[in-house]
């Protein structure tokens, strides 16, 4: 799309030099033209502004013999420029160099100088590095002497009680070396004019570095004659932005759209007359560090001393797999859901008489405005054109780019996540105009008055999108009544493990009273939840990602009820080892549940019922048996405290004696039921194991 835009511009391709190019010129090039070459206006003809924050600019002009022209940059958009520029010299002439100021690092220039100043050295560390340089040093007063610099050294001295630190220049005259202190010194002055041209060089690069705001690029030209030059180059640009006024027609009057493109000349360059277009699409650009002189560390190689080295060998290396290039960036995701406005709207028919009356008064928003632009689609982009635009550089303007009649249907737009009560004012928006439609603000009018605030995402030819400006405070909605219910549908057992299917059902009923004197239609917005399907509902008219759009009439006066009904079937799976018996039983009652099934479940109750009751019988024996051990301890204790001989002690013997007999009968038949519980066990284990049905 983009070089259809330079052909479109005039631009052939078979002219076009790339920066590279120029460069590879410039060397082989003839320096003596290009530095007679006198500098020439090459004014902007074409501008070209995308939505993606860049644009495409066009300079078209005259030059005369061997000319050149100059354009200022920013700073930052040197990168730019040296990325995208294109070239184009007619009637025979050829392009020669561009060239602009350099950008190496403040440092690295500093440091290429003989003289040094990197990090504001003090006046000992710039006298060291002017070791062997003439110099001449005023100093006590009038005294002068002139030397050769050896060096700065420190030196203590003693002042007073305290010891002190001074700097020394040591000149050397002849045979004569003299020790000057750097504070005695009033006056020094370098001797040598090449060591004055480079600090003055030094000083000058470090006050350029200061100026990074403007930048000139020139552009020379070798030809003989008059003849036409065209310049191209992208740079960053602020996008482009769109605003429109959104005019509803009324009593069977058609809507209408007005379409206006905000535009900012934030360059150095005023625009005359240019040829503006405005893209309604997003190239793929970036930005490239070109401007900045890169340097790459290399290492140190000291002599090798060793002889009889080996000769090294080296694997064969793989060859990477070639990457494949990137794929264009995809339009946004389309269909968003647009905000509502903060405020309410004053609706028409609660205007007062007084209100009515002016209407007349008001201003017709679409009387006066006529588009500018010229549409035109380009592959998957879109471009308005409008000749003739004069901005001077640093200003904005507005401009009107769309001014068609565009259908619109009203509606009651409801969401109880949005507002609870009310739905909000709202129309369905298709795009009539054959034209794309940027993202951005509306600001609907209706009946000659502000209506409220919407906003649309980019709107191609044909689709359509919703848009709420306010709340509809005429209707209400009531969104609270709900149920829910679930039942088993189906069951099955599969090696001791219930499988069910559950139906959930839920049923949201939403009730809307229309208190206008005007029918309305109420669209609904219901959400998606994952793995419910709608049963026994109207059909939405569309279903986003995350929402079901339904859509009812609600007469003036009256009241309508929309039911929506959902379900969703999900799997159960439970072990009917660890399940008790009423909760066994009870899946056997279900009646959705096959025969098979229940019969099954009913016999295996009974197994886990002849399991407990043997399993209690365990447990009662147990607590007899615990009793009876109780029972001994204390009969112990009482034997300790008689005589072994009365007929207390003998008494407490013989029942202990008894209760001993007991627990041996007790102990075997606990042995009993063990051996019984765990055939039980088996039995229940081995019939689940082996149980299939459903």
């Amino acid at each position: 799309m983009f070089m259809n835009r330079l052909a479109r511009c005039g631009l052939l391709a078979t002219s076009l030099v790339s920066l590279g190019n120029i460069l590879a010129m410039a060397q082989q090039a003839p320096p003596t033209p290009a530095a007679t070459a006198q500098t020439q206006d090459v004014p902007v003809s074409a501008v070209v502004l995308f939505s993606s924050g860049v644009g495409y600019f066009q300079h078209s002009g005259k030059v005369f013999g061997n000319g050149a022209t100059e354009l200022r940059f920013k700073t930052h958009q040197i990168n730019d420029v040296l990325k995208s520029l294109i070239l184009q010299d007619l009637n025979g002439g050829k392009v020669s160099t561009v060239t602009y100021p350099s950008q190496d690092p403040i440092e690295k220039t500093l440091r290429s100088f003989q003289v040094d100043i990197t990090g504001n050295p003090p006046l000992a560390q710039l006298l060291n590095q002017l070791r062997g340089a003439q110099v001449s040093v005023v100093f006590a007063g009038t005294e002068k002497f002139s030397g050769t610099i050896l060096g700065v050294e420190p030196k203590t001295v003693i002042v007073g009680d305290k010891t002190v630190e001074k700097r020394v220049l040591n000149l050397l005259a002849g045979p004569t070396i003299r020790s000057i202190e750097l504070e005695d010194i009033r006056d020094l002055q370098l001797e040598d004019p090449q060591l004055q041209q480079e600090l003055a060089r030094a000083l000058a690069a470090l006050a350029q570095a200061r100026d990074q705001d403007k930048k000139p690029v020139t552009i020379q030209f070798i030809g003989e004659g008059e003849r036409e030059v065209r310049i191209g180059y992208v740079v960053e640009t602020p996008i482009w932005k769109a605003s429109y006024r959104l005019i509803l027609g009324a009593d069977g009057q058609p809507s209408r759209l007005q379409g206006w493109a905000i535009v900012e000349n934030q360059t150095d360059n005023d625009w005359k007359n240019v040829s503006l277009s405005l893209v309604s699409g997003r190239p793929i650009s970036f930005v490239m560090d070109l401007y900045q002189p890169l340097y790459v560390s290399r290492p140190e190689v000291k002599p090798e001393l060793y002889a009889s080295l080996r000769p090294q060998m080296y694997e064969e290396g793989m060859t990477p797999t070639a990457l494949p290039s990137a794929q264009a960036a995809r339009d946004e995701a389309r269909g968003r859901r647009m905000a509502p406005a903060a405020a309410a709207p004053m609706a028409a028919e609660a205007m007062g008489k007084a209100d009515q009356e002016q209407l007349a008064e008001r201003i017709d928003p679409s009387a006066s405005i006529a588009s500018l632009a010229t549409a035109e689609k380009l592959g998957e982009l879109f471009s308005y054109t409008v000749n003739n635009v004069s901005l001077p550089r640093q200003s904005s303007a507005m401009l009107p780019i769309i001014t068609d009649d565009i259908q619109v249907e009203k509606l009651s737009i409801y969401n109880a996540s949005v507002l609870q009560k009310h739905p909000l004012n709202g129309a369905r928006l298709t795009n009539t105009t054959d034209k794309h439609l940027l993202s951005g603000p509306i600001t609907v009018l209706e009946d000659g008055a502000y209506a409220g605030d919407a906003r649309i995402d980019n709107l191609p030819p044909g689709q359509n999108r919703l848009l709420s400006y306010g709340i509809d405070l005429q209707m209400r909605v009531d969104s609270t009544r709900n149920s829910s219910s679930s039942a088993i549908t189906a069951g099955r057992i599969s090696e001791g493990v219930l499988y069910m299917q559950r139906k959930y059902q839920n049923t949201q009923t939403y009730f809307a009273e229309n208190k206008s004197e005007r029918p309305k239609q109420l669209l609904v917005e219901h959400p998606v939840r994952g793995g419910w399907k709608l049963v026994d509902s109207p059909k939405p008219v569309e279903t986003t990602e995350s929402l079901y759009r339904f859509i009812t009439p609600v007469p003036a006066g009256r009241d309508v009820s929309l039911t929506i009904k959902e379900e969703m079937v999900a799997g159960e799976t439970m072990a009917i080892l660890p399940m008790d018996v009423e909760q066994i039983l009870t899946y056997s009652r279900t009646g959705e549940i096959p025969q098979a099934v229940r019969e099954a479940l009913v016999k295996a109750a009974d197994y886990k019922r002849n399991l407990n009751n043997t399993q209690r019988e365990i447990n009662e024996l147990n607590q007899r048996m615990n009793a009876i051990a109780v029972e001994q301890n204390r009969i112990r204790e009482n034997m300790r405290t008689v005589d072994n001989k009365s007929e207390y002690y003998n008494r407490l013997l013989k029942k202990l004696g008894e209760q001993e007999s007991q627990l041996e009968q007790m102990q075997r038949t606990r042995d009993e039921l063990t051996a019984k519980m765990e055939d039980q066990r088996n039995q229940l284990e081995t019939y689940l194991r082996g149980l299939n049905v459903g």
